[in-house]
């Protein structure tokens, strides 16, 4: 059954510009975030490597936006990883969180600088306490984009984040990308953990503060 109208054009008549009062279970995750206890699991040549790392973690709101009669409230981010022992960035991440409210649709992109793109789906209430978004390789609405070598190399089959929100405001992420790495016969589970705590309050989208400036 398609659950999509025939009016495929035609826009909702009213927009609420405020979107942190709009973005459902994403509302929690509206803001600056830092951990300082994450862990990575990765693979390399002799072995997996337990690696502990800090992040910084930026998610501000968009204005909204609709394709059609559909219309999604979102966060834009931004995910800065270092280790305590190099200067040089150990990851580095940017994309889109996405709510639309009619559906409980949530959806996560992602691109990061060595040529990996991914848009993650899952479903959501308002209230809920958990998110858990994934993506498999090979599809086209959500799936996981890679160049050649990756391809090659370190070829990503799936990927799987859950999010757990704590009740003093904090939350938790489990991050798990199963990797087909070349010369092995088994998928390696590539896992991240942290814990990100509250450093910075959101800023209002843009145009909410058009709105209100013309409000007086």
């Amino acid at each position: 059954m398609n659950p999509f109208p025939e009016d495929i054009f035609t826009e909702p008549e009213y927009v609420d510009p405020d979107t942190l009062a709009n973005l459902g279970p994403l509302r929690r995750l509206a803001g600056v975030w830092e951990g300082e206890k994450g862990v990575d699991l990765n693979p390399k040549a002799d072995g997996p490597e337990r690696r502990p790392y800090i992040e910084r973690i930026e998610m501000q709101p968009t204005d909204p936006q609709a394709n059609g009669p559909q219309l999604f409230y979102g966060l834009r981010y931004h995910v800065h990883v270092n280790t305590r022992e190099e200067d040089i960035t150990f990851h580095d991440q940017v994309g889109y969180w996405l709510w639309e409210p009619a559906t409980g649709l949530i959806m996560q992109s992602l691109t990061i600088p060595r040529g990996q793109t991914a848009l993650a789906v899952g479903r959501a209430k308002p209230d809920d306490t958990s998110l858990v978004v994934e993506a498999t390789r090979g599809q086209t609405n959500y799936g996981i984009c890679s160049t050649d070598f990756l391809e090659y190399a370190f070829r990503t089959d799936s990927y799987r984040l859950e999010i757990s929100f704590d009740p003093d405001g904090s939350w938790k992420y489990v991050s798990d990308t199963m990797l087909m790495v070349r010369g092995r016969t088994e998928l390696f589970r590539h896992r991240d953990v942290n814990r990100l705590r509250k450093v910075a309050e959101p800023q209002p989208n843009p145009l909410l503060l058009r709105v209100r400036a013309k409000q007086g």
